[in-house]
């Protein structure tokens, strides 16, 4: 069984590309939250609160709501 690799053992490269995919996880989370916050209950399918708590999963859970969480043909909020 190979050994987890800690933040020593890697190389430069592979730093900044655990750095860019944090990056990247945390502003799909924000940007589903925001989403959540904004799009009225009706436009959304299911609860907000369960949706709000699945977008802490990774990438799959703002992936989730943003492909099957939100009605299709509605906009986030008017203008």
């Amino acid at each position: 069984m190979r050994k987890k690799k800690s933040w020593k053992d890697m190389t430069p490269g592979q730093r900044r590309v655990a750095i860019v995919a944090g990056v990247l996880e945390f502003a799909l989370m924000l940007a589903a939250q925001r989403s959540i916050s904004k799009t009225p209950a009706a436009q959304i399918r299911g609860n907000k609160a369960l949706w709000r708590a699945a977008c802490f999963i990774n990438f799959f859970g703002p992936v989730g709501y943003f492909l099957f969480g939100r009605r299709k043909g509605t906009a986030a909020h008017s203008a």
